[in-house]
């Protein structure tokens, strides 16, 4: 091997580990959450609570809820317990617990956590549902477009003298490379979803990109901003620090345009600025959040006033949500009237083409 292509492989194994090492999903998170909360407030004891716990779950989750619970038996807290997963659990997840422990109001945390979950679960479940349709739409015409392709080659038996589609593919060899290019374009978009959801460096870029699209970009920040409006309700409401509550909420956002300011934050919030001027100076932020954030500093309500743009930003999400399905929906009917005027060219063009060979010259 030489040496010019080894920090290449290094870069591709580390890419390839970032990938696909095993996270708690959202629903696993929620579920946990929940059912510790209850169980936590119902005064169980924390050994037999992780215990259970472990004996139920499954997979990467149940080899880290056993090891958390075998250092609890041993004397660690719950906080170092869960800290053993690495970044199993997220960053605001292990955070929260700690807090808990050390205020003494675990139960309370665990159950804002819940809900905090239950809400982005339910974030995400409306924009999947809302791509239902159009994907339908993509998937039919996807397929008609594979049965044209076979077809192609059933009526030419093997004569490549009508191509209707102009592609050149035509019968069961034609139809598998196009189910083979399909399909590398389908794990390549869902590979770079999970780089962007893992926040992978090299989708910064991309993310920016995405942002400055017409009809696109906004939808998406109004999306980012309600998981921080959402974040900061919960990490404010349980009185933690204001510089590490902000760097959580930020980090939920799971969005490089918000997450690269974290810096700016703990440089200008660490020299006594407030809460309203730091966001003011961050920039990217509308006119109704900054007046919130200033309104509940000023007034000394501050966990008020983010529950409040919390919900006010849940509906702004939903309004987003339908925007995206819309476009989503447009682009699908554009794809597939291109798809038919093209078909519709192709079967005039080799009519004129049929006449013209009948004509004698």
């Amino acid at each position: 091997m030489s040496a010019s292509r080894l920090p290449l492989l290094v870069f591709s194994a580390t890419m390839f580990a970032q990938l696909f090492k095993p996270r708690i999903g959202l629903k696993a998170l929620f579920g946990l959450s929940h059912r510790l909360g209850m169980m936590f407030g119902a005064g169980l004891d924390l050994r037999s609570i992780l215990e259970r716990e472990a004996q139920q779950a499954a997979g990467p989750l149940k080899r880290h809820l056993e090891a958390a619970s075998l250092a609890v038996k041993q004397g660690a807290s719950f906080s170092d317990g869960i800290a053993l997963a690495g970044d199993f659990f997220p960053p605001l997840f292990q955070q929260l617990i700690e807090l808990g422990e050390k205020t003494g109001e675990l139960d309370s945390v665990l159950k804002q956590l819940a809900e905090h979950y239950q809400h982005q679960l339910q974030m995400r479940r409306s924009f999947l549902a809302s791509l239902a349709w159009p994907l339908t739409q993509l998937g039919i015409a996807l397929f008609v477009i594979g049965f044209l392709i076979w077809i192609m080659g059933v009526i030419n038996r093997g004569q490549e003298n009508f191509d209707l589609l102009g592609f050149g593919l035509m019968g069961n060899r034609g139809l598998g490379i196009y189910v083979g290019f399909l399909s590398t374009v389908g794990i390549s978009i869902w590979l770079l979803i999970r780089a962007i959801r893992r926040r992978l460096f090299w989708t910064k870029s991309i993310q920016y990109a995405v942002l400055q699209l017409p009809l696109i970009g906004k939808p998406l920040k109004t999306l980012a901003l309600a998981r921080l409006a959402w974040s900061m309700r919960l990490t404010f409401n349980t009185g933690m620090n204001v510089i590490q509550a902000i760097k959580l909420s930020l980090q939920s956002t799971q969005n490089f345009f918000y997450t690269d300011q974290i810096p700016l934050f703990e440089r200008e919030l660490s020299k006594g600025n407030s809460l309203a001027e730091t966001f003011s100076q961050a920039g990217g932020f509308p006119t109704d959040f900054l007046h919130t954030i200033d309104v509940g500093e000023r007034s000394g309500r501050i966990v008020e006033a983010m529950d409040s743009l919390a919900r006010n930003y849940l509906e702004q999400a939903r309004f987003a949500l339908a925007q995206l399905s819309s476009f989503a929906g447009w682009g699908v009917w554009l794809l597939v009237a291109i798809f038919i005027i093209v078909i519709i060219f192709r079967i005039f063009s080799f009519y004129l083409s049929a006449i013209g060979s009948a004509m004698p010259f």
